[in-house]
């Protein structure tokens, strides 16, 4: 796992301590990782031991859209406390996305979430990538999108 961030290595801790083997990438003001930091991430990965790689880009919904970082396939996670709103006033991320995980599903029954709006909102800019609900808490929907990793 390649792990963008302004700063800390928060995250690249709490995947190291379950074993993925990660590399943290600082980007300091930078609100996007480039070619280059992708490049030093790798060097520091001893990548014979890796069949699959994933990079979490710097954590905003605005600047990471537009850079390609050579990915074969790009994941959006929309996560429901964000609110419904967030495919309509993002859409150049939710644009080139090969499918789209709809995170923390099991709190829809005490959010003020309406799936529907983001459905219709998808449908005017991605009709291609599938939307899947997931919630790592209860386990929901981590076989469909496992099983769609892997065919990738």
């Amino acid at each position: 796992v390649l792990v963008g961030d302004l700063q800390t290595i928060r995250d690249a801790e709490r995947l190291g301590a379950v074993g993925a083997p990660v590399a943290q990438i600082n980007t300091g003001e930078g609100c996007h990782l480039d070619a280059a930091q992708v490049k030093h991430g790798l060097d520091a990965l001893n990548l014979d031991e890796i069949s699959l790689l994933f990079i979490e880009n710097v954590g905003n919904m605005v600047c990471p859209a537009a850079y390609d970082l050579g990915e074969h396939a790009r994941a959006i996670l929309l996560s429901v406390p964000e609110g419904d709103d967030k495919v309509a006033k993002y859409p150049t991320l939710f644009q080139p996305a090969d499918i789209i995980l709809l995170t923390k599903v099991d709190l829809l029954d005490v959010l003020d979430y309406d799936k529907n709006r983001v459905v219709e909102d998808l449908k005017q800019i991605n009709t291609h990538a599938p939307l899947v609900d997931v919630s790592v808490k209860t386990g929901a929907g981590m076989e469909v999108w496992l099983d769609w990793l892997m065919q990738k």
